[in-house]
């Protein structure tokens, strides 16, 4: 997660993070990327069943119920175990997790016990009654997904009026008092969509927008080939930047953060060294606290039947089961030869991203990208588009340390 409105218009310093000693317990959400600790942000699918049916769900979700979903009792346990691990946040997701009637209580309960509690959802089923639910058990964020305007959201939905429901959600979410924000994946079918969004936040007055890469996972894997060429992401990310600037310098800002791809902090910080060379220094340092992607690590992920997974693409790959042993303790056993890897994966990335000079900014990217288009969990991320010469450079430029090895 890069933090563009953060790094690139100056929102966040340094010392903002130094503020809370960079302890995952102290820092607000919005800091917790910078976190020395890297307490695990822990997604649980609550549910596999949608409403919708997204061609790019890395869950494969449906419109059924699964029969083995954890209980709410058990539900209850986890996030007990997840509390006293030190967890900073639990994103609630699925399938829809709103499909599931006790999900409100399952959030209201991890509030209880001091966790920050969020919820990504295509935002279909956000009635007024629902966003007021909400903000009464203190939900702190809620992410909703559109894929573009009506025509290509509703397309990607694959269910008609997909948009204009979701767009509902938003604004009860908003007459709520409710935080909430918009999440796009981005692939050759909607890249045209970026400037519209941009539009839409400004329009809503959203006060926050994620753009994710595709991640080539259930149903996205098929995606693969239409995911965007070195060149269009290039072009996509200097777009999201130059818009997120307009904003800024209009005096309407917004919190804008790119999401699951790690080149995007060297090309940031590379494109900050032409313009602003002083910042330049200070997003350095703000990108070597990040310490790139954090799978198995600072992010991990819990299925709807208690499976616990390095994030929520690797599904092909359980560590343990909640049910017999708690996620605290399947997350510090390291005698599982993947996990303890993933632990230090610097280590093991190969290529081009063992002899990159920015190892330490990114940490490989994501393991699961390369293994679904190599077979090697350890090769290199396929969608890295930094350039042989951006990642080789040596010497030093306009006096900014090189982020260390």
């Amino acid at each position: 997660m890069i933090g563009i409105s953060k790094l690139y218009c100056g929102t966040v310093e340094p010392s903002d993070a130094l503020r809370y000693g960079r302890d995952s317990s102290q820092l607000p959400s919005h800091l917790l990327q910078f976190s020395a600790d890297k307490k695990p942000v822990v997604v649980w699918n609550v549910t596999r069943r949608c409403n919708l049916r997204c061609v790019h769900c890395y869950a494969h979700a449906q419109d059924q119920a699964e029969a083995n979903e954890l209980t709410f009792a058990q539900g209850q346990a986890l996030i007990d175990d997840l509390a006293g691990f030190g967890v900073p946040v639990v994103l609630f997701s699925g399938g829809e997790p709103l499909v599931r009637k006790d999900l409100p209580d399952l959030a209201a309960y991890a509030v209880s016990k001091g966790m920050r509690a969020v919820i990504s959802t295509n935002g279909t089923l956000i009635t007024a009654k629902m966003a007021h639910t909400l903000k009464e058990i203190g939900l702190s964020y809620v992410g909703i997904s559109i894929d573009g305007m009506e025509a290509v959201n509703d397309r990607f939905r694959a269910v008609p009026g997909a948009f204009r429901a979701a767009l509902d959600g938003i604004r009860n979410c908003q007459t709520a008092g409710i935080k909430v924000g918009l999440r796009f994946t981005i692939n050759r079918y909607n890249v045209q969509e970026i400037p519209s969004i941009f539009e839409l936040i400004e329009e809503m007055d959203i006060p926050r927008v994620c753009f994710y890469h595709l991640v080539y996972a259930g149903r996205g894997s098929e995606l693969v080939q239409e995911d965007l060429s070195a060149a269009e992401t290039r072009r996509a990310v200097d777009l999201i930047i130059d818009h997120t600037r307009r904003l800024h310098d209009q005096g309407k800002p917004k919190e804008v953060l790119t999401v699951d791809n790690h080149a995007d902090g060297p090309y940031l910080y590379l494109r900050m060294l032409k313009e602003n060379p002083a910042r330049a220094k200070e997003v350095m340092e703000l990108l070597q606290w990040n310490e790139g992607n954090s799978s198995g690590r600072g992010i991990g992920c819990v299925s709807w039947d208690g499976a616990v997974h390095a994030d929520q693409f690797w599904r092909h790959y359980s560590f343990g089961n909640v049910r017999q042993r708690p996620f605290s303790e399947i997350w510090m056993d390291t005698s599982n030869p993947l996990m303890a890897q993933l632990k230090e994966k610097k280590q093991h990335v190969k290529g081009r991203c063992a002899e990159c000079r920015w190892l330490n900014v990114c940490a490989g990217n994501f393991r699961v990208r390369s293994e679904a288009v190599t077979g090697d969990i350890w090769a290199p991320d396929p969608a890295c588009y930094l350039t042989d010469e951006e990642i080789a450079l040596t010497h030093t430029l306009s006096g900014c340390d090189q982020p260390e090895r």
